[in-house]
């Protein structure tokens, strides 16, 4: 880093004196926005998957129950179609719970992306559209929260060792994420 590159990087910041203290670009209005809306993401998505979760566990709002979610998940090829169902039904309902409250957001997001994963594999002689792109873009979004953390607003912010979100947190746990779902997808396959 060259001299005047430390200068500026250890100069005050105009924007942060009194005088601008709300202005939009001000560090507390961006990382406020920033923060609602992470908010607005997970209860979407933690929502969303924690509602399906419960369709598939307790036949809630219309959806299958556990022992009709354990038929398709034996049509799929999973073996201990029964045992998979519920294991699927409460990572959703629990890592949907997790991820819109904010509590341990990297491995709450990496369960729901590693579920999503299967439901992609699931689905994928359908084709994108009409097919996977829904639990694709579910996914998608869990890896993102489990990378980027939940935010202030969140239990996580309570929490010591998860206050401060670390990018290691979220790669390790959608690491092991992924080797999950990538052995129960093999399994589904044999």
């Amino acid at each position: 880093m060259s001299s005047s590159h430390r200068e500026n990087a250890a100069a005050p910041d105009p924007d942060a004196g009194p005088a601008h203290a709300h202005s939009p670009r001000s560090t507390g209005a961006v990382l406020t926005a920033h923060d609602v809306g992470l908010l607005v993401v997970r209860l979407g998505v933690g929502l969303i998957v924690a509602a399906r979760g419960a369709q598939h566990l307790f036949g809630w709002w219309d959806g299958l129950g556990i022992d009709k979610t354990a038929v398709a998940f034996e049509q799929f090829g999973y073996p201990a179609p029964k045992a998979m169902a519920v294991i699927c039904g409460l990572t959703e309902t629990f890592g949907g719970l997790a991820l819109a409250v904010g509590l341990i957001t990297p491995l709450a997001g990496a369960a729901v992306a590693g579920t999503m994963a299967n439901a992609v594999a699931a689905s994928w002689e359908l084709g994108l559209f009409g097919g996977f792109e829904f639990p694709l873009l579910i996914g998608v979004v869990a890896a993102g929260l489990a990378l980027s953390g939940a935010g202030r607003i969140s239990l996580d912010a309570l929490l010591p060792g998860l206050r401060s979100q670390r990018l290691i947190y979220g790669v390790a746990a959608l690491l092991l994420g992924a080797i999950l779902a990538a052995i129960t997808i093999l399994l589904s396959k044999t």
